[in-house]
């Protein structure tokens, strides 16, 4: 499963929208979309912040590991 499916699965279980976490990133919808999309590619400084907003470790949403663990280790 790539970056782009867990992110999007993430912020669907959570019931938010792409502009919202726009927002939480500092992005417009279009922009977060275009990383969902594969049109933009994920910054660091990106997957830290949903990291922290989804409680999950970058292991978890790089595809490292398959089962969400928190980031806060």
């Amino acid at each position: 499963m790539s970056y782009r499916d867990r992110i999007k699965g993430l912020r669907e279980d959570r019931d938010l929208t792409q502009a919202k976490v726009g927002e939480i990133l500092n992005k417009s919808q279009q922009g977060y979309n275009h990383i969902e999309m594969g049109r933009a590619e994920l910054k660091m400084d990106d997957l830290v912040l949903l990291c922290k907003l989804y409680d999950v470790s970058a292991d978890y949403i790089i595809g490292l590991i398959d089962s969400p663990k928190s980031y806060k280790r």
